[in-house]
């Protein structure tokens, strides 16, 4: 009965992470799309008003709003220093990087967090990590090199170091964001109300200061919508759903196909064609994942 149940958990756990993967990979088509008429920080703006609102009513829905009282000021502390972080200094990094550096390279370096959680893991949820685990980490990583660059790798070269700083700091902060959620374990649908309110508070004056509020038309507000509803709202609850139940080193590797069924939004939303060096990528990806359950003699001593 209790093999029946962790399975179900870790079943129910991919589940939530493959919804995820599908919300996240479509943030580049949400945005290219609201870019045309906002900057990053109106973009990140409106779609954490819309996050915020939208798990507020989540929250209401619930009947959960009797059990805001239920958690102490340390633990109120706890999340909001959640929310600094995943919600608001993580999209700050991550724009202000892509700002600076081209698409490609931010991208990579902004898709080392996945790495950086199996090594937080470690250090602070005390998982145990393993050879095989770090090389099919490393496997994936090496796919989504080959999806970014589009196969030329040896003509991928560094431009900006502010950028790549930004974005290195960036994959730091998230992960340790990922980290703390799933060892503080608060109410999924609270603490991710909590996170997104916390970065509002923090989004208006930087907004006020490095930008301005402007009214968005008609013509992205459906983007608006569904990025902040969606893919910056209710896919967090799916992200500490996901590693609540599932096991961190696979839930990383997975996480490097969220590039490729990227690369299928853009296909089909901005008519970009699907590169072969893609198809390789994902090969690639698939196989750092699916090594996490081979049997082979090498690792048959850390496994």
């Amino acid at each position: 009965m209790e093999n029946l149940l962790s399975k179900s958990k870790k079943i129910n756990a991919y589940f939530n992470l493959a919804l995820c993967i599908l919300l996240w990979a479509s943030i580049p088509v949400a945005t290219k799309k609201i870019l045309v008429e906002l900057d990053n920080l109106q973009t990140l703006f409106y779609s954490t008003i819309l996050s915020t609102l939208v798990l507020g009513i989540l929250l209401i829905f619930q009947k959960k709003t009797i059990d805001l009282k239920k958690y102490n000021k340390n633990q109120y502390i706890k999340m909001i220093s959640l929310g600094f972080l995943g919600n608001y200094l993580y999209y700050v990094f991550l724009y202000g990087a892509l700002e600076r550096t081209t698409a490609s390279e931010g991208f990579i370096l902004a898709y080392t967090w996945p790495m950086l959680v199996l090594a937080l893991s470690f250090i602070i949820l005390k998982e145990k990590i393993t050879t095989k685990k770090l090389i099919g980490v490393f496997i994936s990583f090496f796919g989504i090199i080959i999806i970014t660059t589009k196969g030329d790798i040896t003509g991928f070269n560094l431009t900006s170091l502010s950028g790549d700083v930004l974005a290195i700091n960036g994959a730091f902060v998230f992960a340790l964001f990922s980290v703390l959620g799933k060892k503080f374990n608060f109410d999924k649908t609270i603490s991710v109300f909590i996170y997104f309110f916390t970065a509002l508070i923090f989004l208006i004056p930087t907004v006020a200061i490095f930008s301005k509020f402007v009214w968005p038309s008609s013509k992205i507000l459906i983007w608006i919508i569904y990025n902040g509803v969606f893919v910056n709202g209710i896919s967090y609850i799916f992200w500490f759903k996901a590693l609540e139940n599932g096991e961190t080193h696979i839930i990383s590797n997975l996480l490097y196909l969220t590039p490729f069924i990227s690369l299928i939004y853009i296909s089909i939303f901005l008519n970009e064609k699907i590169l072969t060096s893609s198809i390789i990528g994902l090969i690639v990806i698939i196989f750092g994942v699916l090594l996490q359950y081979f049997k082979l003699h090498i690792f048959s001593r850390e496994s």
